[in-house]
């Protein structure tokens, strides 16, 4: 039997995007033994997952090193015959190079790669998802096609997301998950307010988001005249929120996580592309998808490659020449 680690100590929406290695993975090798290996915080992501066998954690926020390596001592035990590194940076670097697999495989930019035993170049500016970007990885053993994410709420997590949505007389309903850790990719607390001000009555819209969007969220509630709000931001776990997401007639989001989760589930999503850029590679994959930027030519657009604190120029242009219009048009599409 063959066994196989995944790593990817990113973000959650890095996570939610290398799970379609593990969909790649179990189609080509059904008896094979998939583990993954994540920061804390994200394993919920991957609760019920049907194709792996164990979520390996490390704990970042706390004793970082010594966890780090006694994860590499876990690894080292389990003797894999693939390690298959997604993250970039030197800590996932020494898990892979000294794993005791037989094939260590990540991307040359990881500051270890010249100890790995197969190191594939990483190229944000080839037009290709990020999703392909990773499946280069593991095409040598398997193929060139694309597998998309996949995220697996359980039942629990839908009877939850219904709890919720069967709360009102009206089927129609978006959710809108408003931050983004980064303030050049998240679209500006007055815009939104415009959008929710502008959507049909008979739209019920859930706020959804970590415990620390809680405030943004609740500025929005405050300022718009429309009263068919609901904020769930922290009372949904990662899951839930997906499940919800599925059944929405639209799902509002900036590049970010929960652009991802709705890939993973192919719920409906309009993708807010404020600073960034879809040729980057983390554009939505679901079947019903749109993407919204700015159709002023801004030579300042995009600034950087992930979002930054603050706009270099002062004027955020790429957010607020985004047209309310151009939001609420997908919804009859």
């Amino acid at each position: 039997m063959k066994k196989f680690l995944v790593i990817q100590t990113a973000f959650t929406g890095d996570v939610v995007l290398a799970t379609a290695l593990v969909e790649k993975l179990h189609q080509f090798f059904p008896d094979a033994q998939i583990d993954f290996l994540l920061r804390k915080g994200n394993e919920g992501l991957l609760q019920h997952h049907p194709f792996l066998h164990d979520i390996l954690i490390w704990n970042k926020k706390e004793k970082k090193n010594k966890n780090l390596f006694l994860l590499l001592k876990k690894i080292r035990k389990e003797k894999y015959d693939s390690v298959i590194n997604l993250q970039r940076f030197a800590s996932t670097g020494i898990l892979t190079a000294f794993s005791g697999a037989k094939e260590k495989i990540g991307f040359d930019k990881n500051p270890f790669s010249f100890l790995f035993t197969k190191k594939i170049k990483h190229n944000l500016m080839n037009g290709l998802h990020e999703v392909e970007r990773n499946n280069e990885l593991i095409q040598s053993f398997t193929d060139k096609s694309f597998a998309k994410p996949r995220l697996y709420p359980s039942e629990k997590n839908y009877e939850e997301a219904d709890s919720y949505r069967l709360k009102y007389t009206s089927v129609n309903y978006v959710c809108i998950m408003p931050a983004s850790v980064w303030f050049t990719k998240q679209y500006p607390l007055e815009k939104w307010i415009d959008l929710i001000n502008n959507f049909p009555e008979d739209y019920n819209i859930f706020l959804l988001g970590a415990k620390d969007d809680i405030p943004l969220c609740k500025k929005i509630k405050e300022k718009t005249i429309n009263p068919n709000i609901e904020i769930l931001s922290g009372k949904l776990n990662f899951l839930s929120s997906a499940a919800l997401m599925k059944g929405a007639v639209m799902n509002y989001t900036n590049d970010s996580a929960p652009l991802h989760f709705a890939s993973a589930v192919d719920a409906p999503v309009t993708a807010i592309f404020c600073s960034t850029v879809p040729s980057f590679g983390f554009f939505p994959l679901s079947t019903k998808s749109f993407i919204v930027e700015t159709k002023a030519a801004l030579a300042c657009k995009p600034c950087s490659l992930h979002g930054l604190k603050a706009c270099p120029l002062g004027h955020f242009k790429c957010a607020y020449t985004i047209e309310t219009s151009q939001l609420l048009s997908t919804l009859s599409l």
